[in-house]
């Protein structure tokens, strides 16, 4: 599965970002598009995604700043970033099915 991921940028703290994650083909669910985040020196971890519902799911930190939205029509999933603080900056990259991953996009937000 091939993923694209884009969007990222240099911000400043409190500010908003929209990532993308575009899906090359049409032949699964890009509800199964996770978001993750690695920063330097630390573990990637989970972000955002969908449960097996259909519903948002967000990790704690989140704390309603993110939102992941899709749209089938695209074959893309997005991860709005709000509120952006220090602590945000990382490599943000989307999961597909079969653990395939994209290549990530470079978040910055100064303070």
């Amino acid at each position: 599965v091939q993923l694209q991921a884009s969007g990222g940028g240099l911000v400043q703290t409190g500010g908003s970002l929209r990532l993308s994650c575009t899906a090359a083909s049409s032949t699964f669910s890009i509800s199964d598009i996770d978001w993750y985040r690695q920063a330097p020196g630390q573990q990637r971890e989970f972000v955002a995604g969908f449960n097996v519902a259909g519903n948002q799911v967000y990790a704690n930190f989140v704390k309603g700043r993110f939102t992941i939205s899709k749209d089938n029509v695209k074959n893309t999933v997005y991860l709005h970033l709000t509120n952006l603080k220090p602590e945000d900056t990382a490599v943000y990259y989307c999961r597909g099915p079969g653990d395939s991953w994209g290549q990530g996009t470079q978040v910055t937000v100064s303070s």
